[in-house]
């Protein structure tokens, strides 16, 4: 584990453990060992800080290149935090570059490490569910591990977009991990991507309750958190 991510275990998590009190369902499902892929709703900032807090091992994130690259102290403190983490930056654009997140993550995956991945590709902009991309199944079938699905239900009003940190006693956080899905030998084309896609935002639409829509989440001002490369 990431020196930075276990110092954050030591201290941050406590203190969230302790403001927030998230409830915890299904962390059975979670792998005592091996690698395995964490494919979950997004509400909030805050949904990275809380999955990290509830999880017992490292969990390495997707996050767009854009966080790697700033300037100034800002950018480098960005950088140094996010590296420190464990993060793998994602090219957004696509192409050569965006596969550079495989590179990283399916040796990650396959050496027993956890990789988390939103779907809608960005923060729901009105709490509902969109249609997911498929990077997160196209990396799972690459690496040959499980996705877990993951809902996410309260955070978006504990750090609403816009917020900079999450805010005591404005909302109760769950957690919620269902059963894996293994996809291992399944086919890799567009069609068969698609089925197994669906079939994970049907798990994770269960998970929460939210309502679910068959479209893509819109495009936000600001660019959007990573979901992976080449999705469709």
């Amino acid at each position: 584990m990431p020196l930075l991510y276990t110092i954050g275990r030591l201290t941050v998590a406590p203190t969230l453990r302790l403001a927030f009190r998230p409830t915890v369902e299904g962390l059975e499902y979670v792998p005592e060992t091996g690698g395995a892929i964490f494919a979950g709703n997004h509400l909030s900032v805050a949904d990275e800080l809380f999955l990290g807090t509830v999880v017992p091992r490292h969990l390495a994130f997707w996050a767009k290149s854009e966080y790697f690259k700033g300037t100034g102290l800002k950018g480098r403190f960005s950088k140094f935090v996010l590296t420190g983490l464990g993060a793998i930056p994602v090219e957004r654009g696509g192409g050569r570059a965006a596969l550079s997140a495989f590179d990283a993550a399916i040796p990650a995956l396959r050496a027993g490490d956890l990789v988390v991945v939103y779907p809608e590709g960005t923060r729901s902009p009105d709490g509902r569910l969109y249609r997911g991309r498929t990077g997160a199944v196209r990396l799972a079938v690459s690496a040959g591990v499980p996705v877990i699905p993951v809902g996410m239900i309260g955070t978006e009003k504990v750090q609403p977009i816009g917020a900079r940190v999450p805010r005591p006693f404005t909302g109760q956080i769950t957690v919620r991990f269902g059963k894996p899905l293994d996809f291992t030998g399944q086919p890799d084309d567009r069609t068969s991507l698609r089925t197994m896609t669906d079939e994970v935002m049907s798990e994770i639409q269960k998970l929460t309750g939210q309502e679910y829509v068959p479209r893509f989440a819109p495009a936000r001002a600001d660019p959007p958190v990573a979901e992976g490369p080449d999705a469709v």
